[in-house]
C-alpha cells in the first residue's frame, strides 16, 4: 500500500468528487500522511465496510474462538497523565480534552480476521498498519447537507440503571455538551443553518460478553451549492475531529502532545467512502495498530475538571475489546 501526503489526498478528493468518481481515503491524526483509492470496491488490498458499502470478502466460518489478552498501564501511570491535563482544565485553558492510551495486547487471530469478524458500522483493515472497528461517524455529506454524530460518554450496560446514570452524570453532561457545541461551531464554518437535531441519545454496542452504552448527538447544516467541487477542502478544514481533541482545539492539541508523549498515528484520524454522490466518514477510534509481530490497542476518553481518575481509567479499559457478537 502506497501512503501519500495529506495535501495530495485533499486535492484528490476535490477532483474525484467533482468527477463523481467513487473513492476511499484515510488520514492519520497528525495529518502527515494517508491513503487514497479510486474505485475502491474493485481492489482487495485495503478492506473496508462503511455502513453497508464494502469490499469485504465473503467468510462465514472461523476456525477458533477469538482470544484477547490485555497488558494495561497501571492506574499510577494513568494518574500521572490525568493530573497533567487536570492542571490545564482547572486553570481554564480548555474545557474538555481527549486523553488516550496505547495498550499492548495479544490475540490468537490476526488483524485481517478481526476485520472480517467485526460488527461495527465503520471498519477498515490496512495490511501491516492497523485494523479499526469504529462506532463513530465523523461527518456525512449528502444532498447538500453535512451532518455529524459526536460520541461522548460510555458505560457498561450491565450496571443497574446504566442509561439513567450516564445521562444524568454532571461530568458526562459537561463533556458531551462542550464537544457538541464545538462540533456545531466547526460545522458553521463550512455550512449555514446548523442545528442540533438530536442531543444525547443512546447507542448500544453489542459485544460477545457484554453491551456498552454510548451517548451521541446529531448536528446538521446546509452546504453551499458548489460544495462538491471543494469536498476535500471542507473535510480538511474540520480536521482533526473535535470529538477526539477537545475545546479549544489549538490549546488542547498542545496538551495532547505533551501528555501522550508519542504520535497517535492513524488512531483518531479519519477515513471515508464516497460512492459518487454521498460521502460518509468515520473517526478512527477502536483501533489496533501493528508493529511487526506486536499489537497495540488505542483507547481513551474525554476529561473535564470534574472527571474522576479511577472512572476515566476504567473507561479506557472498557473500550479495549473485540467487536464480535
Amino acid at each position: 500500500m502506497k501512503f501519500i501526503d495529506s495535501e495530495q489526498i485533499r486535492t484528490n478528493i476535490n477532483r474525484a468528487a467533482l468527477q463523481r468518481t467513487p473513492f476511499f481515503f484515510a488520514i492519520n491524526y497528525e495529518m502527515s500522511e494517508g491513503l487514497f483509492i479510486e474505485n475502491p470496491i474493485t481492489q482487495s488490498e485495503v478492506l473496508f465496510h462503511f455502513n453497508g458499502a464494502n469490499n469485504r470478502p465473503s467468510v462465514t466460518t472461523y476456525s477458533q474462538q477469538a482470544e484477547l489478552i490485555v497488558y494495561p498501564i497501571s492506574i499510577e501511570e494513568y494518574r500521572a497523565k490525568f493530573e497533567v491535563v487536570q492542571q490545564g482544565l482547572k486553570s481554564g485553558e480548555f474545557d474538555v480534552i481527549n486523553l488516550t492510551v496505547r495498550t499492548p495486547i495479544n490475540s490468537n487471530i490476526n488483524c485481517r480476521e478481526i476485520f472480517l469478524r467485526s460488527q461495527s458500522p465503520y471498519r477498515i483493515y490496512v495490511p501491516g498498519t492497523f485494523v479499526c472497528f469504529s462506532p463513530e461517524r465523523f461527518i456525512k455529506i449528502e444532498d447538500g447537507k453535512i451532518s455529524s454524530n459526536p460520541m461522548k460518554g460510555t458505560i457498561d450496560a450491565s450496571i443497574p440503571n446504566a442509561e439513567q446514570i450516564i445521562l444524568n452524570d454532571p461530568k458526562e453532561i459537561d463533556e458531551h455538551t462542550a464537544t457538541t457545541k464545538l462540533v456545531a461551531k466547526e460545522l458553521s464554518s463550512v455550512a449555514h443553518n446548523v442545528v442540533i437535531k438530536r442531543f444525547r441519545y443512546i447507542d448500544r454496542i453489542e459485544l460477545e460478553n457484554r453491551t456498552l452504552l454510548q451517548v451521541s448527538s446529531e448536528i446538521e447544516g446546509e452546504l453551499p451549492d458548489d460544495y462538491m467541487s471543494k469536498l476535500g477542502d471542507i473535510l480538511f478544514s474540520l480536521l482533526p475531529a473535535a470529538s477526539i481533541t477537545g475545546s479549544p482545539k489549538t490549546k488542547v492539541r498542545e496538551y495532547i502532545r505533551l501528555t501522550e508523549g508519542e504520535p497517535r498515528g492513524y488512531y483518531c484520524g479519519v477515513a471515508g467512502y464516497f460512492d459518487g454522490k454521498t460521502l460518509d466518514t468515520a473517526v478512527l477510534i477502536r483501533l489496533i495498530e501493528t508493529e511487526g509481530e506486536n499489537m497495540f490497542f488505542r483507547s481513551g476518553g474525554g476529561l473535564t475538571r470534574d472527571s474522576i481518575c479511577e472512572k476515566e481509567y476504567q473507561e479506557v479499559l472498557n473500550k479495549i475489546y473485540l467487536p464480535f457478537v
